[in-house]
């Protein structure tokens, strides 16, 4: 027969054994809720798919998005944002990346290969470069030449001019369809970067 210590033993071996996978498991519950709390609302990986940013973002690199700043910063010209495109631009729904070229009551002109925002033209020194080392010109593809923003709304374009499907077919972002703000390349690790945000003339 089994002497009563030692089944006092066993049972307290059980109890234990039992707090260790139950704590184990309220950690690994904690850390789930915590990594789904910063994804959805504080921040975000996002894998660039697409050509239109480069060379800024190439293909198949990853970007961190910041969710949060813009309850109190709103989002800034020349700031490179995630999106919800419109149904037009995109089939599959997959988001977007292009950067901001004008906000609500800005008016946005292109003309002479160049990007005019308020009259003023900008200096863009992201844009793509071609095998030679030099700019393409910017043009209008859609038709139109000149734009005037609404509030809540934003223009963007990519800095792939060329190939990217922006601002200049599908019309303005809602700024409710913003998913977040770049922030950081951080993948591959060759490519490890703050994204900069460029100052233009006010």
């Amino acid at each position: 027969m089994t002497a009563p210590d030692d089944e006092l033993l066993a049972s307290g071996r059980g109890s234990a054994a039992r707090g260790c996978v139950l704590e184990l498991v309220e950690t690994l519950v904690l850390t789930l809720v915590i990594f789904l709390v910063i994804q959805n609302f504080v921040a975000q990986p996002f894998r660039v798919q697409m050509s239109s940013m480069e060379n800024t973002f190439q293909p198949d690199q990853y970007v961190l998005i910041d969710r949060i700043s813009h309850l109190w910063s709103p989002y800034q010209r020349g700031q490179v944002i995630v999106f919800r495109p419109p149904k037009s631009a995109s089939e599959q729904g997959d988001p977007f990346i292009k950067r901001v070229i004008g906000v609500g009551g800005d008016t946005v002109d292109i003309h002479d290969g160049q990007v005019f925002v308020n009259g003023k033209a900008l200096d863009e020194p992201y844009l793509y470069r071609n095998d030679t080392g030099e700019t393409e010109p910017t043009e209008a593809n859609g038709g139109l030449s000149h734009w005037v923003v609404p509030d809540g709304h934003l223009f963007v374009m990519g800095d792939h001019r060329q190939v990217s499907v922006d601002s200049r077919m599908f019309g303005f972002v809602p700024v409710s369809s913003v998913i977040g703000r770049a922030i950081l390349r951080y993948w591959p690790l060759s490519a490890f970067e703050v994204v900069q945000t460029p100052t233009y003339a006010q």
